[in-house]
């Protein structure tokens, strides 16, 4: 017998679970309906800033001719939950129309944090998280004039990449000591400012956004940091982190995170055997990742149960990345803070090329723990093989990314 699978939200995380299910689903056990809120199929955020320089939104799209024509998924975009009824098991839409599931999965990702800071209601200020927001983003920015940044994670420098890409001369805005405080540590941060300020974009680190400033006609002009500083600005662009939208919990009973997001086990299920939540807006054992990568390992955890296998988990999370960020080359991979304890740092800056790459080392001086690389990320491939295991050569000569396995 058919049984119905809900799953609210379509982006990224809650398309892979659509297709780890109908890929392994052979008997046609489930029908899946998607609640998707915004007017367009799932598509590729990552790459989100490419939509202005030359892709186009069927660029974007993570969807196949196949999916979009199956007959066991019912995509249903523009479609917004408003109420989840665990008891009758039904998800209740804006447009009033009543899902029953026998298995549902909230899949509805995170909303951009705006600082309740004076003046964010400004005319010329903007998220950045859809191509909606980019389509505005686009029609608003003027060619020459400088615009502000709220955020230096990786985010925030993709969308001072974005105005860039518009014209505008862009400023970046981070309240941490320096950029992608995230995936980055302290020297790593530096060498990326110094680079991406040789391209025309203001670095502003160690300070927080005080208020923004209108014109008479209501358009944001400037903005004042934390340390008094004003920065000129006809567009704000808040890109300060996320916030899981769980707000379905509240009238479903569902027990959310300590930093919010639907409370799920190692199985990214809830307190209710029939209730799963994947993606940025799942608090796994509590903690929210909000990064593409482990909301597909999510995703596919869950599918597997769907299709059988209960004892299916999350994996966890691996938080390396090699990034490209404003045309610099960015990794981070492992511990990257050195919080291991007795960890040993091992460092190699070149000033006059630009690069820094540095090793954590276990107390042994032999183990790698984890590193950063900027300017170069060469080295990367090896070092991440060897991430937990000792080194195959001189740290120098890793670094160099001269050294193979």
């Amino acid at each position: 017998m058919t049984r119905t699978l809900v799953v609210v939200g379509h982006g990224p995380a809650g398309h892979r679970l659509v297709e780890e299910v109908r890929a392994g689903d052979r008997s046609g056990r489930w029908r899946i309906v998607v609640v998707a809120e915004e007017p367009r199929p799932a598509y590729d955020r990552v790459s989100l800033s490419s939509y202005l320089d030359g892709r186009t939104a069927a660029d974007l799209d993570l969807t196949t001719p196949r999916m979009r024509t199956d007959p066991l998924v019912d995509l249903r975009l523009n479609t917004r939950a408003v109420h989840l009824d665990r008891g009758s098991r039904t998800v209740t839409c804006a447009d009033s129309t009543a899902l029953e599931y026998d298995a549902l999965v909230l899949a509805t990702g995170s909303r951009p944090f705006v600082p309740p800071v004076p003046g964010r209601d400004l005319a010329g200020c903007f998220t950045y998280r859809t191509i909606e927001d980019l389509d505005a983003l686009r029609a608003a920015v003027r060619p020459g004039e400088p615009g502000v940044v709220v955020g230096g994670g990786l985010l925030g420098l993709e969308a001072a990449r974005a105005l860039r890409l518009l014209g505008a001369r862009p400023h970046v805005v981070e309240m941490a000591p320096h950029l992608m405080p995230l995936q980055v540590d302290e020297g790593g941060g530096r060498v990326l400012a110094r680079l991406v300020g040789a391209l025309g974009v203001g670095v502003h680190c160690g300070r927080g956004l005080a208020s923004l400033h209108g014109d008479p006609e209501g358009r944001v002009r400037a903005v004042t940091l934390s340390d008094g500083t004003e920065l000129p600005a006809s567009t704000v662009v808040f890109s300060a982190g996320v916030r899981p939208r769980d707000e379905l919990a509240g009238s479903a009973g569902l027990e959310r995170g300590g930093r919010g997001g639907f409370l799920v086990d190692e199985r990214c299920r809830t307190a209710d055997e029939r209730v799963w939540a994947v993606g940025e807006c799942a608090a796994v054992l509590g903690r929210c990742y909000g990064l593409a990568a482990p909301g597909y390992r999510m995703a596919e955890a869950v599918a597997l149960q769907l299709l059988g296998s209960p004892s299916a988990v999350f994996p966890g999370a691996d938080m390396s990345a090699k990034l490209k960020v404003l045309g610099v080359e960015v990794a981070g991979f492992g511990d990257v803070h050195a919080r291991t304890e007795g960890a040993v740092e091992f460092v190699r800056e070149d000033r006059a090329a630009g690069t820094y790459g540095k090793l954590v080392l276990a107390p042994d001086g032999r183990t790698l723990l984890g590193g950063v690389l900027a300017g170069d990320t060469a080295g990367y491939a090896v070092l991440r093989t060897l991430l937990g295991h000792e080194l195959t050569a001189p740290a120098e000569l890793l670094l160099a990314g001269g050294a193979t396995l």
